[in-house]
């Protein structure tokens, strides 16, 4: 068992997870947080992760952590990923761990890691100016035997090391590229749009296997998912696991959980999109630890220790047989205004037998919407339960274009 856990970056339901387990471990984090941490009796080391100098390096890291006899380090969010890595390489002396991790942080690297281990892939590129996305999308269109007066292909560029979709833009025509594609957003990685329907996992990974398979279906990505996946999804249940192994195998990927994203077609063709290894948006593992009665959370971090045993990697997980009653999903609520004054909760909500609540809070007073980078912060979830996943698309799909604020 690991003498202590790093948790890097500050997560209240991982702290909480962590304390019921009464486990060791000491939160890693920017120094806003100390105050807290401190009223709090919650073991801290202030940290800043947004640079590498000689006074912040992991060294210097695994030397402040050493009083807490730290052995395990586990990334809760984006930025804590190479950091974590790097700590581990230390912890291990095996420095292909913070390799590992670069290649969660440069989609670039990732997906030529995957295109060599045989996945399917887009075609993508790294380019550093506009004239470089129009090139890229006028081979994209010599490759799909574009003919005069036919749509252009679609192109995506994104930052390499940002989280979900911030910087993410769609381009579906050479003008979109003179019209949305500002300087600011080069280097970057432009690839091609994949088809199919998508959706993510959520792969607890022990010892290199993958112990523990959630699939969250997606209604609309970045604004609502529901756990357990519907019937489509699961009938194809045994040939996801097959290609997240695949993609374990290929990243060699030990220990802690993977959250891949990717493309289902209709000829049973699953296209890679990209995979992080922290804790995954839309409040998927708490859905998760509904839907199949346990703590995703405690399990995310637990799976960072390799000297967990397998009975001990087992307990963490429901039994094989373990069959969900209901499916858990959510909306997440984004003013539909620039000015908004109130909060207003539909009749119709609260007579749905599938609601289970909600986190929306009345605004104080009127409040201007700032321009979202990516999704942006929600305001809330609105949350149901219910058996039927067909029932639960509808009302995710519903809730989405409710005015939640006026």
């Amino acid at each position: 068992m690991a003498q202590c856990f790093a948790l890097m970056g500050w997560s209240l339901p991982v702290i909480e997870s962590m304390q019921k387990l009464n486990k060791p471990f000491v939160v890693v984090s920017f120094s806003d947080f100390e105050p807290y941490a401190k009223e709090n009796n919650i073991p801290f080391v202030a940290y800043t992760f947004d640079e590498w100098s000689d006074t912040s390096n992991s060294l210097d890291l695994a030397e402040k952590l050493k009083p807490y006899n730290v052995d395990v380090a586990v990334p809760l969010f984006e930025e804590t990923v190479e950091w974590a890595g790097a700590l581990n390489s230390i912890y291990r002396d095996d420095p292909r761990v913070l390799n590992r991790a670069f290649l969660f942080r440069n989609k670039a690297m990732m997906k030529r890691k995957a295109l060599i281990g045989g996945l399917r892939v887009g075609l993508f590129e790294e380019v550093y100016n506009r004239e470089q996305v129009k090139q890229f999308m006028k081979r994209l269109n010599e490759a799909n035997l574009q003919v005069a007066n036919e749509a252009d292909s679609w192109v995506h560029i994104k930052p390499f090391a940002s989280a979900g979709t911030v910087g993410h833009r769609l381009l579906r025509s050479f003008k979109d590229i003179d019209e949305k594609v500002e300087d600011s957003d080069f280097p970057c990685l432009a690839e091609s749009h994949l088809s199919g329907r998508e959706f993510s996992c959520e792969a607890f990974v022990h010892g290199g296997k993958v112990r523990f398979l959630n699939i969250t279906e997606y209604v609309k990505l970045g604004y609502s998912n529901f756990v357990p996946e519907g019937h489509y999804l699961a009938s194809k249940r045994p040939l996801i696991h097959e290609k997240v192994q695949q993609l374990v195998d290929i990243f060699g990927i030990e220990y802690g959980m993977i959250h891949p994203e990717w493309f289902l077609t209709e000829n049973d063709e699953l296209g890679f999109g990209e995979v992080a290894c922290r804790i995954p948006g839309g409040h998927i593992l708490e859905l998760a630890s509904k839907a199949y009665e346990f703590d995703a959370l405690a399990a995310f971090v637990m799976c960072h220790d390799p000297s967990l045993t397998d009975e001990e990697v087992n307990a963490l997980f429901p039994s094989q047989e373990f069959e969900p009653k209901n499916h858990f999903g959510n909306v997440m609520i984004y003013p539909h205004k620039n000015i908004i004054e109130k909060l207003e909760i539909p009749d119709e909500l609260n007579e749905e037998p599938y609601f289970l609540n909600h986190t929306l809070v009345p605004p104080l007073s009127t409040q201007k919407i700032n321009s979202r980078e990516g999704f942006g912060n929600h305001f809330g979830t609105v949350n149901f339960k219910g058996e039927d996943p067909d029932r639960m698309t509808e009302l995710l799909q519903h809730y989405e274009n409710v005015d939640f604020y006026v």
